[in-house]
């Protein structure tokens, strides 16, 4: 609150606080630091994660190649490989069906690098996945086996390899 001087004139006058003592003032500066710290940060916080991400690639897996090691993940990589994961943990989808997905115009529209990047470092159980859309068709849609093969390994269907569609075949009444 102002204080409320009285002058030697006989007038009243109101003291007011300094500048760097006012609220606005206050409230003003620390939007302005947020916006300078957020737009500074904002380019070195993507190279350190990125860089973050890369030593933790290298760190977890010791068969990595030198080259893949060294190479910085980019943010459309890490993305994709979060796409290709939802794909083939949650929709149970083949190597190839997801890397479709990822590319097409369809779908998530990530270039060809970036959505190869995803479906070679995704894990995935693929003849689970073969399994988990083959007992979809026989319970969901009553198909035959040789029908859920053709399916699961046509290029307008699922696209899972022959192999993995055997082992979907194998264990489907387990």
């Amino acid at each position: 609150m102002a204080k409320k001087i009285q002058g030697e004139d006989g007038k009243t006058y109101v003291e007011k606080k300094p500048l760097y003592k006012r609220v606005w003032f206050w409230v003003v500066v620390v939007v302005l630091l947020c916006i300078g710290f957020g737009a500074a940060g904002s380019d070195s916080d993507s190279d350190s994660s990125s860089a973050s991400n890369s030593s933790d690639t290298s760190s977890s897996s010791t068969s990595t190649s030198t080259s893949e090691s060294s190479s910085k993940v980019t943010a459309q990589q890490r993305a994709a490989l979060r796409s290709a994961e939802t794909y083939a943990n949650s929709m149970h989808m083949s190597k190839d069906g997801i890397y479709d997905q990822l590319t097409s115009d369809a779908g998530d529209k990530f270039d060809e690098a970036d959505a190869q990047y995803a479906v070679d470092h995704v894990k995935a159980d693929w003849n689970k996945n073969a399994l988990k859309t083959a007992q979809t068709y026989q319970n969901d849609m009553n198909m035959s086996t040789e029908e859920i093969r053709d399916q699961l390994t046509s290029d307008a269907g699922e696209k899972f390899t022959p192999e993995q569609a055997q082992y979907a075949i194998d264990h489907l009444n387990n």
